[in-house]
């Protein structure tokens, strides 16, 4: 395909801002940027690749998103890099379609074609229902995948409508091909879902956790994004009073804080191979402050992208000190590892024979050392029994 067929350059007013002189440190300096003399950058050694989508047609309630990606590089460009050796472009946004249809098919083909290429996007949106595209993207490379949200909602809405932000989770779940192996939801809060959505992400085995989960334990989101394939990220899941550019935003959430960890746990996943910004809406923002923390977010993926250790599924089994626990008297046998390389845990979840292609690489689930300290104290952790009934 032509990627220059979907994607516009990024405008010369980002690029060479008035009075601004770019310093070799500069992200500006650092990626390969799309600009209308030069072209589409070369991805032949590109390994992250930034890609802007105009599009907020499928969020009502927050127009003014399509306008995010320019908002966001006025900041990132701005930031000094860090000791990084991944080489960067940035791709410019994608043409807006002649209807919504259009721009989730125009996504689709450009994210497919940079992960046949072995290059992550970024994708800065627009609404997020972008994810649904996003998630489409893998529908022909014989695997299934996990998806990680970060919002204060499911999205659940009603799968009988159109495509939209408010229901895209449906669609993945709902509509063929079936390529979903897990979802994640990482701080709902509950005053926003109700309990039927609950209801059914229990009954489906899904793993969702509320916002106070993480209240002095933003830790505990790191096995749970290490365990993604695709990470899509919310900004209606960030305080208002940090990010105030989201009309669904509310006075919870998460620190600005927070939300650069949860961002680098992200980019440190070695399974990680997309990421999406979404909700952002300059028309919202005060002083840039929303645009600029979303630069600063992107800063620490890129950070832990660049610090990841080639863990599982990329090691060997040498590379990790097996434990066995059991526990119901011997009912079950656990089967813990720990990485050499991160000191980081998994644990075994056992595969069916008949499964095993499809779900071959989920049969090593991220864990945390209070799961195996869990296990050892005959408590099965929660994040195997849910793998286990996925599996059965």
């Amino acid at each position: 395909m032509m990627l220059s067929d979907y994607l516009a350059p990024v405008g010369d007013s980002i690029i060479n801002p008035e009075g601004m002189e770019w310093n070799s440190q500069n992200l500006a300096s650092q990626i390969a940027i799309h600009t209308e003399m030069e072209g589409i950058p070369d991805l032949e050694n590109v390994q992250l690749a930034i890609l802007g989508v105009a599009e907020d047609r499928g969020n009502l309630e927050n127009k003014g998103s399509r306008g995010s990606a320019d908002a966001i590089r006025h900041y990132l460009y701005r930031l000094s890099a860090g000791k990084w050796n991944a080489a960067m472009a940035d791709l410019g946004n994608m043409y807006p379609g002649e209807n919504y249809r259009d721009t989730q098919e125009g996504l689709k083909e450009v994210v497919r074609e940079l992960l046949n290429k072995k290059v992550l996007p970024i994708i800065i949106g627009g609404s997020q229902d972008l994810t649904y595209a996003n998630y489409r993207a893998y529908d022909q490379m014989g695997q299934t995948v996990n998806l990680v949200s970060i919002d204060s909602r499911f999205n659940l809405g009603r799968n009988n409508e159109q495509l939209n932000a408010d229901n895209y989770l449906s669609h993945v779940v709902l509509k063929k091909p079936y390529i979903l192996f897990n979802f994640s939801n990482i701080g709902y809060q509950t005053y926003f879902v109700n309990q039927d959505e609950i209801d059914l992400m229990e009954r489906m085995y899904f793993d969702i956790h509320r916002l106070g989960s993480f209240r002095n334990r933003i830790h505990e989101c790191e096995p749970i994004l290490r365990d993604a394939d695709i990470v899509s990220f919310d900004t209606a899941a960030i305080r208002q009073s940090d990010a105030p550019s989201n009309a669904l935003g509310s006075p919870n959430g998460f620190s600005g804080e927070e939300a650069c960890a949860i961002c680098r746990y992200a980019g440190l996943s070695d399974k990680v191979s997309s990421f999406g910004l979404y909700e952002n809406n300059p028309e919202l923002d005060h002083n840039g402050r929303s645009s600029h923390l979303m630069a600063q977010m992107l800063w620490y993926f890129i950070e832990g992208f660049n610090q990841r250790k080639g863990d599982y599924p990329q090691a060997r089994q040498k590379d990790y000190q097996k434990f066995i626990v059991l526990i119901d008297e011997g009912e079950h046998e656990l089967v813990f590892y720990k990485s050499h390389l991160s000191e980081r845990w998994w644990i075994e979840v056992p595969v069916k024979s008949s499964d095993l292609a499809k779900h071959q690489r989920h049969k090593l689930i991220p864990c945390s050392y209070e799961d195996y300290q869990k296990a050892c104290e005959d408590e099965i952790p929660v994040r195997w029994w849910l793998a286990m009934k996925k599996s059965i």
